[in-house]
């Protein structure tokens, strides 16, 4: 389950990951079972990450950043072009402290 984000947390979070540079980048293949592990243990260490898409349409952009959120229970943070920003609290160490709703 995604955790529900605050308009001012999500800017927040947009000022956060403007400086980051993006992790992980899905190719040709799509979503594998592989990648949706390392996204989710990249999110387990980093909370807030940046993820390249590689599909060419926006349709297809779109269907896969929503599979990425649905399987890993993150939020989407920002999607600006082929990049998605994702953000998900970290369940041993919080590292991010978000503003209060």
């Amino acid at each position: 389950m995604s955790p529900a984000l605050t308009a001012s947390q999500i800017r927040f979070l947009r000022g956060q990951a403007h400086d980051l540079k993006a992790m992980l980048q899905i190719g040709g293949k799509g979503l594998t079972p592989a990648f949706i592990a390392e996204l989710g243990l990249a999110l387990e260490h980093h909370e807030l990450i940046k993820v390249k898409v590689g599909a060419e349409d926006r349709p297809a952009r779109d269907a896969i950043i929503d599979e990425m959120v649905q399987q890993t229970g993150a939020a989407l943070v920002q999607r600006i072009g082929h990049t998605a920003v994702l953000y998900r609290p970290s369940e041993d160490k919080r590292q991010i402290v978000l503003p209060r709703a």
